[in-house]
């Protein structure tokens, strides 16, 4: 090799890659659907999410599917639907590290001036944006967290 291209070490580091979950896997899709359920659930209670809008957050399911979902939430779920819960629920976490638990279970419902929002709730925002709104109330609030 010439000394032109010579190569360049990253420098070490101390992070750990997190595991990725292989949601293609029906075995992990099982292990993971009931617990995802429930969380979610839980914490559309907590922050008191109406059916209609509760049953947007999960992609749009019919009256009939997400009423047999929370009378028995041992259902098996699609990769979106895991994907979207997961996402709800480290809103939730993020919220709850950041916030007392009155303010972090009304957030979602409060008009919010974040230039994201425009003056919108996170939970219109993420109503209508689906599973990017999503991730980017996800990604802010983790930002938040982290101190950016």
């Amino acid at each position: 090799m010439s000394s032109t291209h010579a190569l360049v070490a990253y420098p070490a580091t101390r992070f750990e890659p997190a595991t990725v979950v292989d949601l293609s896997s029906k075995g992990e899709r099982e292990r993971l659907s009931g617990a995802a359920l429930k969380g979610f659930f839980n914490l559309i209670s907590k922050w008191s999410v109406r059916d209609e809008d509760a049953r947007e957050l999960l992609g749009g399911v019919s009256s009939s599917t997400f009423y047999e979902w929370k009378k028995s939430p041992s259902r098996l779920l699609d990769v979106d639907r895991i994907t979207r819960v997961s996402f709800l629920i480290g809103i939730y976490k993020a919220l709850h590290i950041l916030y007392g638990d009155k303010l972090a279970d009304e957030w979602v419902s409060l008009p919010n001036s974040n230039a994201i929002f425009a003056g919108r709730t996170p939970l219109q925002y993420m109503l209508s944006g689906g599973l990017l709104g999503m991730r980017t109330v996800r990604q802010l609030l983790d930002a938040r967290r982290g101190g950016l």
